[in-house]
């Protein structure tokens, strides 16, 4: 079983920053780790996956050059660093970690590639 715990929401106006925190306990391994958000009256939508090593990372085009996931291994923490932000990017966000092996070179990006999920943080962006 893999714990996840996020951090790092809150409200923040149109143009600035957010970093947010996963932090994970128990069987702390993770093959991939990713982010997701859903907005009310949405379905969960893909941000942004990270792989083992922190090598290879994958965006979802609405936040690509905006956002950056990283991961620190040694901490059990993966971020998500999010800048110039907009009111679209209103949603509760979600980190998912995936302990099923992936192919070396493929991040998952759907929801039900993932095993494990925290309970999600909220991020208001005001314009």
């Amino acid at each position: 079983q893999v714990q996840l715990v996020e951090s790092g929401g809150g409200l923040v106006q149109a143009g600035g920053s957010l970093r947010l925190s996963c932090a994970a306990s128990g069987r702390t391994f993770s093959y991939g780790m990713g982010w997701f958000r859903q907005a009310p009256g949405k379905e969960r939508e893909f941000v942004a996956a990270i792989g083992w090593g922190g090598g290879s990372t994958y965006y979802t085009d609405s936040v690509k050059g905006r956002f950056t996931i990283s991961r620190d291994n040694a901490k059990n923490t993966v971020y998500l660093q999010m800048n110039s932000l907009k009111p679209e990017d209103t949603a509760v966000y979600y980190c998912a970690a995936r302990t099923r092996r992936i192919l070396s070179g493929w991040l998952p990006s759907g929801s039900y590639e993932y095993d494990f999920w925290g309970q999600g943080t909220q991020v208001t962006v005001s314009s």
